[in-house]
C-alpha cells in the first residue's frame, strides 16, 4: 500500500484482512476494470454494505507478484476518478511496476510503502510466495 493509500484507509472501515482477500480475488482474474498501464479497479465490500455500495481501490498490478494498492474511495463519496486523477495514477502506476526488488525493498523500509499479507496460514502456498504491498 502507498503511504496516501494508508492514510486514507485509517479514515474507513477497510481493513487489511479485506484488501488481503481482494488480492486473491484479483489473483484469480475477478477484477472490476482495466484502467491501462496496469492499474485495476477493484470493489471491496465493507461492514453491511455490498461491493456495489462499499469502497473503490484502484491497484498498480503486474497480476503476478505485485499489487499496490494506490487509491481509494467510498461509493458514498464520489462515483468515479476524474481523467487528470486516473492520468497521474497511470503514471504512478508505471513507476511503481519498474521498481527493482532492492528498490521495493527501500521503499517498504522508508515507508513509502507498507507490505501486507505475508505468509497468513490460511493462504495457499502459491499465495505464500506473491509479494504484496
Amino acid at each position: 500500500m502507498t503511504r496516501y493509500f494508508v492514510r486514507w484507509m485509517r479514515k474507513t472501515e477497510l481493513t487489511e484482512q479485506l484488501l488481503c482477500k481482494a488480492v486473491d480475488e484479483m489473483h484469480q482474474g475477478l477484477i472490476d476494470a482495466e484502467l491501462g498501464s496496469g492499474l485495476v479497479k477493484k470493489r471491496v465490500a465493507v461492514g453491511s454494505r455490498g461491493k456495489s455500495r462499499g469502497i473503490r481501490t484502484l491497484v498498480a498490478t503486474n497480476k503476478e507478484n505485485l499489487w499496490v494498492f494506490v487509491f481509494g474511495f467510498s461509493k458514498n463519496d464520489r462515483a468515479n476518478i476524474s481523467d487528470v486523477e486516473l492520468e497521474a495514477l497511470q503514471f504512478l502506476t508505471e513507476d511503481l511496476l519498474n521498481l527493482t526488488n532492492l528498490e521495493m525493498k527501500d521503499a517498504v523500509q522508508d515507508g513509502s510503502l507498507q507490505e501486507i499479507c505475508h505468509d497468513q496460514p490460511n493462504q495457499s502456498e502459491e499465495s505464500h510466495t506473491r509479494r504484496r504491498a
